[in-house]
């Protein structure tokens, strides 16, 4: 068990070898893209500002309906709970105070969590680096889907389902695919988690918590920002392991979308991925790689 916060570890150990040459290629022919590494200044005010809006969502919401309280859960509440877990993905990358502060960077991740209502940041950081490092690996890369869920979800209707279970199979799968032993900082996580939960429930009760819970689970399942999940990790072509998606909903969740240019440069914050994006394409283009463009999510 893991007892202090780490720095990432370096850039060679998480990135595949087929995209080391990449990113050699493209920083030979655009050295300038070496300036769109490190932190981003305005990521921590951004999620500041999100994590207050939700704790005041709370407030408003003590009194409403149960029906009034799932449909602001979905329509709002949840889709600021889904751009804080793209905010936590960025985080774990340490662009919020760069790789110096890897613990600043562990524990706003934390703070971040706050409105999710679940403990997320700390698991989450412990598995993303192995989607980096084996991106689209069986057995390794936990955001793909098992043999399981392949074979069974095959139909239209059970895809349906599988999309509204998205939350469910997205955190039980890494217990099952690539179990880690529990770490400090995931202790920590679900005690900073569970407190506050318990606060903003003495306060006001129990629908701001469920209000918090629910947007998260409703987002993160049959909706339309959790398309970048089929984007990202699900296989269309033979041969390539993800696409990335340039449209507007980009905006809410921080520029996930750009999750071929993203495994390219991890350390670039989303902020800047469309800075890289046009280099990436001649470059692509140059190696018959995939190019993906859609208006829709």
């Amino acid at each position: 068990m893991s007892h202090t916060c780490k720095p990432s570890p370096p850039l060679s150990d998480t990135v595949p070898q087929y995209l080391r040459g990449l990113m050699k290629l493209l920083c030979a022919k655009y050295p300038e893209i070496k300036t769109l590494m490190g932190p981003d200044p305005h990521l921590k005010w951004i999620v500041s500002g999100m994590v207050c809006m939700q704790l005041l969502a709370c407030y408003l919401v003590k009194d409403l309906s149960w029906k009034w309280i799932f449909f602001w859960a979905y329509a709002f509440g949840g889709c600021i709970n889904h751009s804080l877990t793209l905010a936590i993905h960025d985080i774990s990358h340490n662009v919020a105070f760069g790789n110096k502060q890897a613990k600043w960077n562990r524990w706003f991740a934390v703070f971040a969590n706050l409105p999710i209502g679940i403990p997320y940041s700390a698991s989450f950081k412990k598995y993303h680096i192995d989607h980096h490092r084996y991106l689209g690996g069986d057995s390794l890369d936990v955001d793909i889907p098992t043999d399981f869920e392949g074979w069974f979800f095959c139909t239209p209707l059970r895809k349906l389902l599988w999309l509204f279970l998205q939350p469910l199979f997205y955190s039980l799968r890494p217990l099952y695919v690539n179990p880690k032993a529990i770490t400090r900082m995931e202790i920590l996580n679900a005690l900073v988690q569970f407190s506050i939960d318990l606060i903003i429930y003495y306060l006001w009760g129990l629908k701001p918590v469920i209000y918090l819970i629910a947007g998260t689970i409703l987002c993160l399942g049959f909706h339309p920002i959790s398309g970048h999940f089929i984007a990202e990790h699900y296989m269309f072509l033979k041969g390539y392991e993800t696409y990335s998606y340039y449209g507007p909903l980009n905006w809410l969740t921080f520029n996930v979308g750009y999750h071929m240019e993203h495994h390219d440069f991890p350390s670039i914050p989303g902020c800047r991925l469309p800075m890289q994006v046009l280099a990436a394409f001649e470059v692509r283009d140059f190696e018959g790689l995939l190019l993906h463009v859609s208006s829709l999510m």
